[in-house]
C-alpha cells in the first residue's frame, strides 16, 4: 500500500497574521482500516511475547505488520504484561492508540510457528489486513494439535532420555518417566483449579523429591540413585522458564521486560527449590537421609549413548511443547550438537560455566543458520537445544549441601547453577547474533537489523523520517 505525504500549509492563529506554516504526516487509510491493523498486529505479538519472544522480536514484528498495511508511523511499547501500539497521524489528527494485555502464557509452537508463516506473507504482501485477521483469529483458537496424553508422554520420555544423560540406567530412566507422568498430570489438575505457578512448582518439587526418598526408605529399588532421580525432576521442571526471552531483553535494552521475566523465572524456581528443600527436611526430621554420592560422570563418557540422550531430550522437549513434527529432527540435532560440544570441551578440563556458554552458542549459531531455511522460528530450536544442559544436578547438590550437610559451600554451589543458567541463555543469544551475517550474507542489512532475531521477520521494518 503506497504511503503518501501531505504537506500543505495553514495560518496559525496564535502567531503573527501571514506566517503560515507546513503541516506534515503519512497518507493513512481510513479509521477502520488503521483500528483492523493495529489490533492484528497487536494479536500477532501476542502469540508471541506468550510463546516465550524476546520483547524486541515483538516490536519488530508489530512494527512491519502495520508497516505492511500502510502505518508507517507506529511507536511500540512492549512490557512483560502488555503491549501498547501507537500510529502518528501527522501534525492535523490524533494518534490512535491501543492496547492489549497478555493475561496467559503457555508453550505451543505449532501456533508460533504458525504465526511466524503469516507473518511471511503478511510483510511480502500475499495477504490482506481482513484475511489476515481471520487467519489469525482461526489459529489462536484451534486446540493443540496433540492429545493432552502425548504431552504427558513427551514429558516422561524427556525425563528418561536425562537420565540416561546424567549416568543413570534404564531403571532410573522408567522411574524417572513413571514419576514425571504424575507430576505432570498433577500440574494439569492444580491448574484447572487456577492455582498460581509458584504452588505448581512446589507440589511438583515435593512429589520428585518424596518419590526418591520413599524410594531409598523402602529399598525399593536399591540400584536407583535418589540424588539422580531428583535431578531429572529438576531439569523437567526447568525446561519451560523462559531463560532465553530474559537474557535477550536485558541484552537488546527491554529492561522492564528483562526484570519481568527474571522476578517469574526466581518466583518459580524458588518454588522448585522450597518444594525439594521441605521434602529433605521432613526426611530427615523421619530418620530418612540420603547422600549425594560421588561427582556425576563426565556427559561424554559414552559417546554414542549420550549424543542420543542430548538428541531424545530435545525432541521430547519440544514434542511436549507442541512443536510441529518437522521441528522435531531439528531439536534433537541441537540437543545433540550441544551435549556433544558440552562433553567435549568438558574432557579438556574447561569449566562448567564456559563448557555451557560454548556449546549454546554453537546451538545458537547452528539454529539461526538451518531454522530460517527450514521455515522453523529460531526460538523452538534455541530452547529445545539448551534443555539437555539445565544445570539439575548442580541445583540438587547445593540444595543438599544447604538443607542436610547444613554447608555454606552450598550457596556457591547454587550460584554455580545459576551461572549455568545465565551461561547458556546467553550463549544461545550469541549464537543466533552470530548467525545473522551467515543468514543474510550482506552486511549492509546485518547492520540494520536491530539485536539478535529469535521469533519475528527477519527484515524489520524500516524507520521511515519523513
Amino acid at each position: 500500500m503506497p504511503v503518501r505525504l501531505r504537506r500543505r500549509r495553514y495560518r496559525d492563529p496564535r502567531t503573527t497574521p501571514g506566517l503560515w506554516q507546513p503541516v506534515e504526516g503519512p497518507s493513512l487509510p481510513d479509521d477502520s482500516t488503521v483500528h483492523l491493523v493495529l489490533d492484528l498486529a497487536l494479536r500477532v505479538g501476542e502469540v508471541q511475547l506468550a510463546s516465550g519472544a524476546g520483547a524486541a522480536d515483538v516490536t519488530a514484528t508489530v512494527m512491519a505488520v502495520a508497516d505492511a498495511y500502510g502505518l508507517p508511523r507506529t511507536e511500540v511499547d512492549v512490557i512483560y504484561t502488555s503491549i501498547t501500539v501507537s500510529c502518528h497521524r501527522g501534525t492535523e489528527a490524533a494518534p490512535i492508540t491501543s492496547l492489549r494485555v497478555v493475561r496467559s502464557r503457555g508453550l505451543d509452537y505449532t501456533r508460533l510457528a504458525a504465526v511466524e508463516d503469516l507473518i511471511r506473507r503478511i510483510t511480502s504482501d500475499e495477504v490482506g489486513a481482513a484475511d489476515a485477521y481471520a487467519e489469525l483469529d482461526r489459529i489462536t483458537k484451534q486446540p493443540h494439535p496433540y492429545p493432552r496424553w502425548v504431552a504427558t508422554a513427551a514429558w516422561a520420555g524427556m525425563a528418561g532420555a536425562v537420565a540416561f544423560l546424567v549416568g543413570g540406567g534404564p531403571l532410573l530412566a522408567l522411574t524417572a518417566a513413571l514419576v514425571t507422568a504424575v507430576i505432570d498430570r498433577v500440574g494439569r489438575v492444580l491448574n484447572r483449579r487456577a492455582l498460581p505457578f509458584f504452588f505448581q512448582q512446589v507440589v511438583g518439587g515435593a512429589l520428585a523429591s518424596t518419590a526418591a526418598l520413599a524410594m531409598y526408605a523402602t529399598d525399593l529399588l536399591p540400584s536407583v540413585r535418589p540424588s539422580l532421580l531428583v535431578a531429572t525432576g529438576i531439569v523437567v521442571l526447568l525446561s519451560g522458564l523462559s531463560l532465553v526471552g530474559a537474557v535477550q531483553d536485558a541484552i537488546t535494552g527491554y529492561n522492564v521486560t528483562a526484570a519481568g521475566r527474571t522476578m517469574e523465572i526466581a518466583l518459580l524456581t524458588a518454588g522448585l527449590i522450597a518444594g525439594i528443600a521441605l521434602v529433605l527436611r521432613a526426611g530427615v526430621q523421619f530418620g530418612v537421609r540420603t547422600s549425594v554420592a560421588d561427582p556425576l560422570p563426565p556427559l561424554i563418557s559414552d559417546v554414542p549413548m549420550q549424543f542420543a540422550a542430548g538428541a531424545a531430550t530435545s525432541a521430547f522437549f519440544a514434542l511436549a511443547a507442541y512443536a510441529p513434527p518437522r521441528v522435531l529432527p531439528i531439536a534433537a540435532a541441537a540437543g545433540a550438537v550441544g551435549t556433544a560440544g558440552y562433553g567435549l570441551l568438558a574432557l579438556t578440563g574447561t569449566n562448567a560455566i564456559t563448557c555451557a556458554a560454548v556449546a549454546a552458542t554453537a546451538v545458537g549459531l547452528g539454529g539461526a543458520v538451518v531454522s530460517r531455511r527450514l521455515r522453523t522460528p529460531p526460538l523452538v530450536v534455541a530452547v529445545a537445544g539448551m534443555v539437555p544442559l539445565l544445570p539439575g544436578w548442580t541445583t540438587y547438590r547445593g540444595l543438599y549441601q544447604l538443607t542436610i550437610e547444613g554447608d555454606a559451600a552450598g550457596l556457591s554451589t547454587l550460584v554455580l547453577a545459576a551461572g549455568t543458567a545465565l551461561a547458556l541463555a546467553s550463549g544461545v543469544v550469541l549464537g543466533e547474533f552470530l548467525g545473522r551475517p551467515v543468514r543474510t550474507g550482506l552486511s549492509r542489512l546485518e547492520r540494520r537489523l536491530a539485536g539478535p532475531r529469535l521469533s519475528g521477520p527477519l527484515r524489520p521494518a524500516r524507520r521511515r523520517v519523513e
